[in-house]
C-alpha cells in the first residue's frame, strides 16, 4: 500500500523519510555522496552537453562551473573526467563498442557518458579501486540514466575491468583484494 491510498487527516504530516542515505529509487542522497562522486555526476553532465549538443569544451566547463553545488566537488578530478572523456573519446568508444550489443549510435547518451567515466577512471585513476569505478558508474547510471541502464553499464565495465586493470580484477576475484577502502 502507497501513501496515496492510505487517508490522512487535515494537517497531519506526510510520513517521515527513511534516513539510509538512499532515494527512493535507490540512488545515494547528496549529502552522503563525496566530493569524488560529485566530481563523477557534474562530468557526466558536461558530457551529456558534449554528446548532444557537441558544444565546445571550454562552453561546458564554464556553465558547469557555475551549477548549483559545484562548489562540493572535486574540482580536479571533474577537469580530469571532462577533459579526458572528450580528449579521449574516440579510444574510449574503441573499448566500449565490442562489448555492445547494438550499435554505438543507440546507446543514451547517458549511459555512454558514464561507461566513458568507467573506463577513463580504469585507464588513469590508478588510486581509485576497479570496483569502486564500477559502483560508482552503476550509480551515475541509476540517478541520470534510464530504468535498466545501470545494468547495461555494469556488465559492459565489468567486460571492460578485466583487460585493463587485470592483476588487480583476479587478485579481487581470487580473494586477495578483499579489504580495499572506498574512495
Amino acid at each position: 500500500m502507497n501513501d496515496t491510498t492510505i487517508p490522512r487527516l487535515p494537517g497531519a504530516r506526510p510520513p517521515r523519510q527513511s534516513r539510509t542515505g538512499l532515494t527512493s529509487t535507490g540512488a545515494r542522497k547528496a549529502g552522503s555522496k563525496s566530493a569524488r562522486s560529485r566530481a563523477r555526476e557534474f562530468a557526466l553532465q558536461g558530457l551529456y552537453q558534449h554528446l548532444i549538443g557537441r558544444n565546445p569544451l571550454a562552453e561546458i566547463d564554464a556553465f558547469t562551473r557555475d551549477l548549483s553545488g559545484f562548489n562540493k566537488c572535486d574540482a580536479v578530478h571533474f577537469d580530469a573526467l571532462l577533459a579526458g572523456c572528450v580528449a579521449e573519446s574516440a579510444a574510449l568508444d574503441a573499448f566500449i563498442v565490442p562489448l555492445l550489443d547494438r550499435k554505438l549510435a543507440e546507446i543514451s547518451p547517458i549511459e555512454r557518458g558514464v561507461m566513458w567515466i568507467g573506463v577513463y577512471e580504469l585507464q588513469h585513476c590508478l588510486d581509485v579501486p576497479w570496483r569502486v569505478v564500477l559502483n560508482e558508474c552503476i550509480e551515475l547510471a541509476k540517478e541520470f540514466g534510464g530504468t535498466d541502464g545501470h545494468k547495461y553499464v555494469n556488465a559492459v565495465l565489468n567486460g571492460i575491468a578485466p583487460g585493463i586493470r587485470a592483476a588487480e580484477v583476479a587478485g579481487d576475484r581470487s580473494g586477495r583484494g578483499a579489504g580495499k577502502s572506498r574512495c
